[in-house]
């Protein structure tokens, strides 16, 4: 069931620089929001921060408060390793576990959650590759290694493996910066069919794709080089691209800077 997250206050830190500042937003259930802004302006770090993976930077911490429904991620006697399981990610460039096969990739975290039986694995494994659109290229090869594929397929694989374990939230970090047009395209009509299942945050340089995809999108910029990332505005995607209501978010969608 795909959940809606609540953001107030948020600030990130690594040792005592602090990138980005006071940010507050609702990404709302069902829908797909994306992060764009230049360079170094902290929209990767804030996506980490959705599911606690920027304190495992040495010297990460955050302030602040993120809600998932009426949980807050960072109370006390939360435990990070759940909040990762209830908020999966994709990152930059595909990361399939080299040694595995394409069916333990999928299965690997399966397998840390306590299933075992191989009957549920393989209604599970075949349901998440199904998820990806991966099946039919790789049902007569699940036990070949999964490095063995293309980019975009070991992407969708790495997607096939973030949804098998049912999270609520997906978060992507430029899932597609690594990749062909036609992979590209074949993730980005991913995106289209999973937000029906799953609430999607998606980080992109490309503000095309951030066009095609995401019903809101939000602007991150910075004030000077070591200044932190501070959250411009977010609103309907197609109020961002037509008719945002910050001049600097228009200077960077018309590509005076950035």
């Amino acid at each position: 069931m795909a959940k809606r997250i609540d953001v107030s206050g948020l600030s990130a830190y690594y040792g005592s620089h602090k990138a980005i500042d006071d940010i507050s937003m609702t990404v709302e259930p069902g829908s797909v929001t994306a992060f764009i802004g230049p360079s170094g302006c902290g929209k990767s770090t804030f996506l980490r921060t959705l599911n606690r993976m920027h304190e495992v930077t040495p010297g990460g911490r955050v302030e602040g408060k993120v809600m998932l429904d009426d949980e807050n991620l960072y109370g006390s006697g939360v435990d990070p390793v759940t909040v990762r399981r209830t908020v999966g990610m994709v990152f930059q460039r595909p990361n399939p576990f080299p040694t595995m096969s394409i069916y333990d990739n999928v299965a690997a975290g399966l397998r840390l959650n306590g299933i075992r039986r191989k009957g549920e694995l393989d209604t599970i494994v075949e349901k998440s590759l199904k998820g990806a659109n991966l099946w039919n290229e790789v049902k007569d090869r699940l036990n070949k290694p999964g490095s063995g594929l293309s980019g975009g397929q070991q992407q969708r694989l790495c997607i096939a493996r973030a949804i098998a374990v049912e999270p609520e939230v997906l978060l992507m970090d430029e899932p597609c910066s690594a990749l062909d047009p036609i992979s590209t395209l074949a993730i980005e009509d991913l995106i289209g069919e999973l937000k029906e299942r799953f609430t999607i945050v998606i980080v992109t340089h490309n503000m095309q794709q951030a066009a095609r995809v995401s019903e809101r999108t939000a602007f991150f910029n910075l004030a000077a080089v070591g200044q932190p990332g501070k959250l411009i505005e977010i609103d309907d995607t197609e109020r961002i691209f037509a008719n945002p209501s910050v001049q600097a978010t228009e200077d960077y969608i018309s590509g005076r800077f950035g």
